[in-house]
């Protein structure tokens, strides 16, 4: 997906996807060295490490080689980055593959003590303008091309997983994190070793089968270096509304209520699930993976003592 939103302006720099690795370690040699204001071009694997495909089965997703998963491009050392500082990605375009994958893994996810056979859905869209894909003959999901997982390194020394978010970033998952988006993390150690992947082509906010679309793309993005501006925690800035491609029809909405959010959260998915194959009829199953990649999970209470409400958003455009 090429939007050329910036016509008068090209990479000075190509980065390829075999310039990946698995973990971050600020002792990781950079593959390139920039000043800031440098715009480049990374390409990104899959968050499977190209262990899945078109042709994968279910089979596939259970001989899956988790020391493999979720690779990042990179590191990139930013000239004259230091400890008080912070790195500013811009996205400024996506060059998507045409393909992806969603998969409930065993042993992940929010519902995992639930659903514990593994499953797969393959995705076809069209690359070059990648706007929605079947899901089965049970409806149509939007597409919205994002990064998943982007940040520098920690000032702790050794190789930390790329699994969960940090405070330097990580595997965020905030599907706004799109193009015209800006996104801010602090400096660590010397050069901020930037490195990304884990491309989506769509995700709920959740992700609560623990996969969203995973599909594989280029990513132009500007690395700006803003000096002694202290920040404790990533800082995004987006600059159009994050959901129009999705809600024109409207939703369908759950609840969960009680004093626990997480649970809150489960019981909403549950019975958005629940919901979908008595209106749908959609196995449980199927069910978690499209609210994976199209369902928003909200707080929409958090005051009222003891109870909080967490409410699960399904837009209706999947079946319209």
């Amino acid at each position: 997906w090429s939007i050329n939103l910036m016509t008068d302006q090209h990479s000075n720099y190509t980065i390829h996807s075999v310039n990946h690795h698995f973990g971050w370690d600020n002792s990781n040699k950079p593959i390139l060295q920039v000043r800031s204001g440098t715009i480049i071009e990374i390409e990104t694997l899959d968050s499977s490490g190209e262990q899945l495909n078109m042709n994968s089965t279910i089979e596939d997703v259970k001989n899956l080689d988790f020391s493999k998963v979720n690779p990042v491009t990179g590191p990139i050392f930013i000239e004259n980055a230091k400890e008080g500082d912070v790195v500013e990605v811009e996205f400024l375009d996506f060059i998507t593959s045409g393909w992806g994958w969603t998969a409930i893994i065993p042993g992940f996810g929010l519902l995992a003590d639930e659903f514990n056979e593994p499953d797969i859905n393959l995705w076809k869209y069209d690359s070059n303008n990648p706007n929605q894909s079947l899901y089965s003959s049970f409806g149509k999901v939007p597409l919205k091309p994002f990064v998943g997982t982007i940040g520098l390194a920690l000032k702790e020394s050794g190789n930390h997983s790329i699994v969960p978010p940090r405070h330097c970033g990580g595997n965020l998952d905030i599907k706004d994190l799109t193009i015209r988006s800006k996104i801010r993390f602090p400096v660590q150690v010397p050069g901020a070793l930037l490195s990304l992947g884990d491309t989506h082509a769509a995700q709920g906010d959740g992700e609560v089968c623990g996969t969203a679309l995973e599909s594989p793309m280029k990513i132009v993005v500007k690395i700006n270096l803003i000096k002694n501006l202290s920040i404790p925690t990533p800082q995004y800035e987006t600059f159009e509304s994050s959901s129009q491609h999705i809600d024109k029809y409207g939703y369908f909405v759950t609840t969960g209520i009680g004093p626990d959010l997480m649970e809150g959260a489960k019981n909403a998915v549950r019975a958005m699930i629940d919901l979908l194959g008595k209106n749908e009829n959609i196995p449980p199953n199927k069910a978690y993976m499209l609210c994976s990649v199209c369902s928003d999970l909200r707080i929409s209470e958090i005051v009222d003592v003891p109870n909080w409400v967490v409410s699960c958003y399904f837009p209706k455009f999947v079946f319209s």
